[in-house]
């Protein structure tokens, strides 16, 4: 079911950084972040909602609570740059370069998860890589 969920990911991202160039035309891409974070937060409280998974909000340890709190952070300061890059860049090379995110959270999952890595995992991470600096250079 994973593999599911992660196709649908990708292409909710693709339709993010088009909705995203539309959307930001003519405005300042820190308040497009602003009003897309408002956005998203109003659908995942929903759903937890929704689903009485609110009853989970006390199982949170501290240790979630930092974590999560960092990823939030990690997200938001990704959104604020990807913004920045859509207004002045184009799609089809702020996407992709964006996307060497695969790369190094395969990376670091291996280096701080210890995570197993195989040969094929290299070689994609390796072509991603390639791919982001062709379009860079």
């Amino acid at each position: 079911m994973w593999k599911f969920y992660a196709v649908l990911s990708a292409l909710f991202a693709a339709a993010t950084a088009i909705l995203a160039k539309i959307g930001i035309k003519g405005i300042n891409s820190n308040l497009a972040t602003a009003v897309r974070t408002v956005v998203i937060l109003f659908i995942a409280w929903g759903i937890v909602l929704a689903s009485g998974e609110i009853r989970e909000l006390k199982t949170l340890t501290r240790n979630n609570l930092l974590f999560l709190g960092l990823s939030g952070l990690a997200t938001g300061l990704s959104w604020i740059f990807y913004f920045k890059a859509l207004q002045t860049g184009d799609v089809s090379k702020v996407a992709p370069i964006d996307k060497l995110s695969v790369a190094i959270a395969l990376g670091l999952a291996f280096l701080i998860l210890k995570e197993p890595i195989d040969a094929k995992t290299l070689v994609g991470a390796g072509l991603i890589v390639t791919g982001s600096i062709v379009i860079i250079l």
